[in-house]
């Protein structure tokens, strides 16, 4: 799923290779969803820069974790746009490419 500052990489860790469902044997802390942030040197040179944007996405992501369901490896990847953005623009952004995945509590 593809932004205009953000993009979402999704794997569903719950699914097998031929697509079914694998039934939940026992529930681990494997089973909750993991959440990664790339900012890569294109975005800002300086580190400074970089450490900033990925402590708001990592804000915005404990206030949307609630809302999207266990299982899913998702990496947030942000792009040269993103250097100007603010939280809210962030959260407006992660908040649409959560329900475009279709990751979210009761979307299907």
């Amino acid at each position: 799923m593809r932004g205009a500052f953000l993009s979402l990489r999704v794997h569903d860790r719950r699914r097998s290779v031929d697509g079914a469902t694998q039934p939940a044997t026992r529930i681990t802390t494997r089973d909750a969803t993991r959440i990664g942030i790339s900012v890569s040197r294109k975005v800002s040179k300086r580190a400074v820069v970089r450490n900033r944007i990925k402590r708001r996405i990592r804000a915005v992501w404990r206030q949307l974790l609630p809302q999207v369901d266990s299982g899913y490896d998702i990496i947030t990847i942000v792009h040269p746009a993103a250097a100007e953005c603010n939280w809210a623009q962030f959260l407006q952004e992660l908040k649409q490419l959560v329900t475009k995945a279709e990751v979210g509590y009761g979307d299907s």
